[in-house]
């Protein structure tokens, strides 16, 4: 039988009773791989199959399933788990970020980033909120803008109103003075009304026991003013005192005949300071002076002190020719005008001759003052409190330096009493204001008696508001307290406290007495949201460009906050208001480009161009997380990145779509220009692209990684440019590459994913083990 026809020997092996084997040569793995999916191994018995890890084989002992590990326990991830072939990927919701073991999910605290609100930033799980100071409003989802109070309803100021940063002040006419709600207007005090006296100051010296004590006294309705203040000016119950600088300015005759007569001293106190302070127990047990005037001046009915100003001016002086430490010298100068009645003269002492008579007199009395400063027995008395001038404080810290009148020593330092507590001289300490009275200032040394004289309101009152009995809303008295009275038809009222109703105008009624808004005004048509009701006309016209109106049935509407303005009238919320101005901050090693009003809407009709310009022998790479340009509008808003202004430069990046997926690129120029145009079709939330320069002899690496598609391929590795911490990170070491090895402890290493860092190792390591 020739070869050709020899056929595959048959071998008949005796088997267990019922079957029958048939058998050729073993299996080998080098054919076909044995059959197997993935591994395959010769053994004695024939090929083994096995599988990679991830993967499971299948009963046939040859196929290899992929395992969905996210079929037990999620994978053991915290939030989503996403099976790959092979293997599975845990991600984490939005605002929450994976932690190193590539299992748990932590939240990104928002605050911690650069930028990311205005004023406060509140951490929430998987989310932030922003907040703005007192006076401002939130616009464009983090940033704070200015309210103009001024526009809603005048600010509710019977005449003028001025807008200020975080405030806003109501202003009077001429003639006329703010009432102490800060909202309506009352005539204003004159300085001497008909029929009062002018308060006066009392120059009291007494001599007891051969010790020489003086004393001012001013009436409880003097004004202390600092030294740059002094002016023809007319207050009541107002009182001011500042350590060192005591001014006591006092009511001026406004009789022309009466030329005042002036007397100056000056003396200066070495080694010491001028201090003003509350009278201590001791000395207030001295004798009460007498009126009794030193050198036999008496000045009673026939002359009033009506100016009186105390200076102590505290300086260092060096010797001269002497290494010696400074010297402290205190200078005190006391300044004061007395005015004698024109009917004091007589044939026997005409004009001349008591002007100089008096003149004499007061020369006297400064002398003898002049002796009891010296002697520190000189006082102030003040609101029932008398304080003295001394020459060493009652309190020194420390820095050798002392507290002010108004302020106690605690924790190390000075502190001022705060609003709605007075300092107590007789107490030394800060006391809360009775109930009748508040204060609205710091370091004060009474409080102010509430307008109403029902002695109603709170301890400690901050503010004329707390002082209780005011007239509520949509009622009105004048002075503001009880008894009130509704509001009559035709008007209405919003705020406590008024002492008028505003008119609805147009000759419109209200549905009824005590009407506290202006919806309550019978107007003819009722005004949506983005527009306001005209009195005059009594139609409903469309807010303007750069104002909102949010709410039905008003009569003005509301400036947009800060620089920001609307792209259209009839604007309906403040989220409308947009910020113009093109945003980011351009350095020659790292620096961001941002849309307007990032991250709210761009406005529309934009044109931004930036351009970055790295130093010599440096390159740009730049980085965008996400970019929200909405694509209905046929590429209406477009970001472009190239060489030039010319169009036909060499373009880097030029997109016209929404990508969440993040991307990373170098410059295919050594410089860029950019550009971002957006027309009035739609709008979206932008961009922040940051950049950074980079040594062009790193050209390869960074290449190499952003090319590299496992950067991508990652949800987690995307995170990682989207997350402004670790791209941060990042662009430090591609900028300064020195700084690598501070990325390589133990404890930085726990900022990126491990299979980032795997990702990264091989790449980075051969360019930067140089540096090591």
């Amino acid at each position: 039988m020739s070869s050709s026809d020899k056929s595959p020997v048959i071998m008949l092996m005796k088997c267990s009773a019922g079957h029958l084997s048939l058998s050729s040569s073993l299996e080998s793995c080098a054919v076909n791989n044995g059959g197997c999916d993935r591994t395959c191994k010769d053994t004695a018995t024939g090929v083994r199959c096995s599988c990679p890890v991830g993967f499971t084989l299948q009963p046939d002992g040859k196929t290899c399933k992929d395992i969905d590990e996210c079929e037990e326990n999620n994978g053991g991830c915290d939030h989503s788990c996403r099976n790959t072939v092979g293997s599975f990927e845990c991600s984490c919701q939005k605002g929450y970020k994976l932690l190193t073991d590539e299992r748990t999910c932590k939240d990104t605290d928002e605050c911690s980033f650069e930028r990311t609100c205005d004023h406060t930033c509140i951490n929430y799980p998987g989310s932030f909120e922003c907040l703005c100071n007192k006076g401002y409003i939130l616009y464009g989802l983090t940033h704070c803008g200015d309210i103009d109070e001024c526009s809603i309803n005048n600010g509710s100021c019977e005449y003028g109103c001025i807008n200020t940063q975080g405030s806003y002040e109501c202003v009077c006419p001429p003639g006329q003075k703010l009432h102490w709600n800060k909202r309506d207007c009352i005539e204003a005090v004159k300085c001497l009304p008909n029929g009062k006296p002018a308060p006066r100051a009392q120059l009291i010296c007494t001599k007891t026991g051969g010790t020489e004590v003086c004393s001012v006294s001013c009436p409880s309705n003097a004004l202390f003013l600092p030294s740059d203040t002094l002016a023809n000016s007319c207050e009541v119950n107002k009182k001011i005192i500042k350590t060192t600088l005591c001014f006591f300015l006092l009511w001026t005759n406004t009789d022309p005949l009466a030329t005042p007569i002036k007397e100056f001293a000056k003396l200066k106190l070495k080694d010491a300071k001028c201090h003003l302070s509350p009278r201590t127990k001791e000395r207030l047990r001295d004798p009460s002076p007498q009126n009794l005037q030193g050198g036999q001046f008496l000045c009673t009915d026939d002359c009033q002190v009506t100016f009186v100003n105390l200076k102590c001016d505290s300086s260092k002086k060096r010797r001269r020719g002497r290494k010696s430490p400074s010297k402290e010298v205190s200078i005190i100068s006391a300044e004061f005008e007395i005015e004698m009645k024109e009917e004091e003269a007589s044939d026997s002492c005409n004009i001349d001759c008591v002007r100089k008579k008096t003149r004499n007199k007061l020369a006297s009395a400064m002398r003898t003052l002049r002796r009891s400063i010296i002697k520190q027995q000189f006082y102030i008395q003040f609101s029932g409190t008398e304080y003295e001038v001394a020459q060493k404080p009652v309190r020194t810290l420390e820095g050798g330096e002392t507290c002010s009148t108004g302020q106690v020593f605690h924790d190390g330092k000075c502190v001022s009493c705060g609003a709605g507590t007075f300092y107590s001289g007789e107490q030394e300490q800060c006391v809360q204001c009775p109930p009748g009275t508040y204060q609205d200032m710091e370091g004060q040394l009474t409080c102010e008696p509430c307008p109403s004289t029902e002695g109603q309101g709170i301890v400690g009152a901050k503010n004329v508001s707390q002082c209780g009995g005011q007239c509520p809303p949509g009622q009105f008295s004048t002075d503001g307290f009880r008894p009130c009275r509704p509001c009559p038809l035709g008007s209405y009222q919003p705020e406590p406290g008024r002492v008028l109703c505003f008119p609805c105008g147009g000759g419109l009624l209200t549905k009824y007495e005590g009407s506290v808004t202006f919806r309550d005004c019978e107007a003819k048509v009722h005004c949506a949201p983005g527009h306001f009701y005209n009195s005059s006309t009594h139609r409903c016209i469309r807010c303007p460009a750069g104002t909102y109106q949010s709410e039905f049935g008003q009569n003005y509407c509301i400036n947009c906050p800060g620089n920001t303005t609307t792209d259209f009238d009839g604007a309906t919320n403040v989220s409308h208001c947009k910020n113009q101005l093109c945003g980011g901050e351009v350095g020659e090693y790292t620096g961001y480009i941002e849309s307007p009003n990032y991250p709210g809407d761009y406005p529309s009709n934009v044109d931004c161009v930036w351009t970055i310009s790295p130093p010599h022998k440096r390159r740009i790479l730049i980085v965008v997380p996400e970019i929200f340009l909405p694509i209905e509008d046929e590429c209406g808003d477009v970001l472009v990145m190239r060489k030039s202004a010319v169009p036909t430069s060499i373009t880097t990046y030029e997109t016209c779509q929404t990508y969440e997926r993040p991307i990373a690129f170098t410059s295919r120029s050594r410089r860029l220009w950019i550009q971002f145009k957006s027309n009035e079709a739609n709008s979206g939330k932008g961009f922040q692209v940051p950049y950074v320069t980079y040594d062009e002899d790193y050209q390869q690496l960074i290449e190499d990684i952003v090319r590299d598609g496992r950067l991508y391929a990652s949800e987690n590795h995307q995170e990682i440019l989207k997350d402004k911490k670790l791209i941060k990170a990042l662009f430090d070491v591609l900028a300064h590459p020195q700084n690598y090895f501070q990325y390589t402890s133990a404890e930085s290493k726990e900022m990126f994913p491990r299979s980032f860092i795997r990702l990264l190792r091989s790449k980075v390591s051969r360019f930067l083990r140089p540096y090591s």
